[in-house]
């Protein structure tokens, strides 16, 4: 039996892309990002959009969001923290997104910069958004159509009917840490929690958290997400199907996103993503952290 998804047009195929790209309400936007860590910054990483990229070659039609220009705020003394919903949402609407848009998002090298842009849409209460599978690498591995053609949509109207519970701060994670409901769930690489790799400060996790690597739900070879039913596994070997409530984490709420895209479509429906996560976490010596 095929394992339940909430929303199946959540993910689209490079084959959906290819044959609606000529829909009129379909809005296309490359989310990609880089963070390069640098030493002795204000912050653990610089965020630099992927405009270079994108312009020497992108899918037909597609935009292009910068997530620390124009979603972010600049003053957070960490990368990438999310703006007012307020500022959010004109951002949206200055890029073409309004109340009647399908909303397509890629990324390249990871599909968190998609699931990120989905996730703050869904925020704002905007449902009609999917990610596509397999991003930027699968599309053009497959020989399709690529464009250097600038893409600008006309300026739009967005309905913000806000979920402010899908994101949370520390308070929320802290008292989480007691709270036999809630599944903390990291989805940083097995080294980072584990503490082995102390990229972010102190080594180690949230005290009571498990490991569902956001990279460990994709196929390596194509760069598409793995099936339904073996992503709802993964989340049944840390035993996080048990819970009622669940927080995901990583380094700065991204990566994270990944993980909470595919528990709200396995059907979790108390699923938040823990703002600025390792960022704030790990420096921060009043908060409790553990290691093996």
């Amino acid at each position: 039996m095929a394992t339940y998804m909430r929303n199946p047009h959540a993910l689209v195929s490079t084959d959906w892309l290819a044959a609606h790209l000529d829909d009129p309400q379909l809005r296309v936007f490359d989310c990609s990002t880089v963070l390069e860590f640098e030493e002795g910054g204000k912050r653990p990483y610089r965020v630099v959009n992927c405009l270079r990229e994108h312009d020497a070659g992108h899918i037909p039609r597609a935009g292009i969001f910068d997530l620390q220009a124009d979603f972010s705020e600049e003053d957070s003394p960490y990368g990438m923290t999310l703006s007012s919903p307020e500022r959010v949402a004109a951002a949206f609407e200055r890029c073409g997104v309004g109340n009647e848009s399908h909303v397509v998002l890629y990324s390249r090298r990871s599909p968190s910069w998609a699931t990120r842009f989905w996730w703050m849409l869904r925020w704002l209460g905007f449902d009609n958004a999917s990610v596509l599978d397999g991003g930027f690498e699968k599309w053009s591995a497959e020989g399709r159509l690529l464009s250097t053609e600038p893409c600008s949509y006309p300026a739009s109207n967005l309905t913000v009917n806000l979920r402010p519970e899908i994101f949370v701060g520390k308070k929320e994670v802290l008292a989480a840490i007691e709270d036999p409901d809630t599944c903390l769930v990291n989805a940083l690489g097995r080294d980072v929690f584990s503490g082995e790799n102390p990229r972010y400060g102190r080594p180690g996790r949230i005290p009571g958290s498990v490991s569902v690597p956001q990279v460990e739900l994709l196929d390596q070879d194509n760069h598409a997400f793995l099936a339904p039913e073996r992503i709802a596994e993964a989340f049944k070997a840390v035993r996080a199907d048990e819970a009622a409530r669940h927080i995901t984490y990583c380094g700065g709420g991204i990566f994270a996103t990944v993980d909470a895209f595919w528990l709200h479509q396995l059907g979790y429906d108390h699923v938040a993503v823990y703002e600025n996560s390792m960022s704030e976490w790990g420096p921060d010596p009043s908060l409790p952290i553990e290691a093996d």
